[in-house]
């Protein structure tokens, strides 16, 4: 049997770890329950670390004189430099992390499928694309393994999640030890 050293996963608070979504409630993730006890969790709420409490009002991806701001719709607040200004802030900090869950859809952390708004009051998507966090994680740490929650139902996509996770944890450690043997044996 093969010892792997373990992943560090910085992974979004509200996925199975706190109560902290704009509705007060927690996302559960079967996989992410399995997963946690073999990895080293660097749990991240941005909304919350940005100043915006639980519950609050939702915030959402508006399109404002070309630029995609994050607005929340109700007060009519901007809060793309402090979004923007904390992602870099917490991104930089980090040191070797392997990988990344965050939260599907999400105007902060979601990878792809963030609804992208025309204005506040539109209901209905331009597009979809990525958060202000992910987007910062995607451009940070290209080479990273990221997901979010919903993809890593699949199967597929788990396994190559998985693969790549624990892979980049293996070479970190060998890249460490500075010996060519073990780069060879890799």
């Amino acid at each position: 049997m093969r010892h792997h050293p373990r992943p560090t996963v910085v992974m979004s608070m509200c996925l199975e770890l706190d109560a902290c979504r704009y509705d007060g409630e927690m996302v559960r993730a079967p996989f992410i329950e399995k997963l946690m006890p073999h990895v080293d969790l660097d749990p991240v709420c941005p909304e919350v670390e940005i100043g915006l409490g639980i519950p609050r009002d939702p915030i959402r991806l508006v399109v404002v004189d070309g630029a995609r701001r994050l607005v929340q719709p109700a007060t009519g607040r901007d809060v793309t430099d402090r979004m923007d200004a904390f992602s870099a802030r917490f991104l930089e900090r980090r040191g070797e992390v392997d990988g990344f869950i965050l939260k599907s859809r999400s105007p902060s952390c979601g990878i792809r499928d963030t609804k992208i708004f025309g204005s506040i009051d539109d209901p209905r998507p331009l597009e979809r694309g990525q958060g202000v966090f992910g987007a910062a994680v995607l451009e940070r740490f290209p080479n990273a393994a990221v997901e979010d929650e919903e993809r890593l139902t699949n199967f597929r996509l788990r396994h190559h999640f998985l693969t790549k996770l624990f892979a980049r944890a293996s070479f970190r450690n060998v890249r460490s030890s500075g010996k060519m043997a073990r780069l060879v044996a890799f």
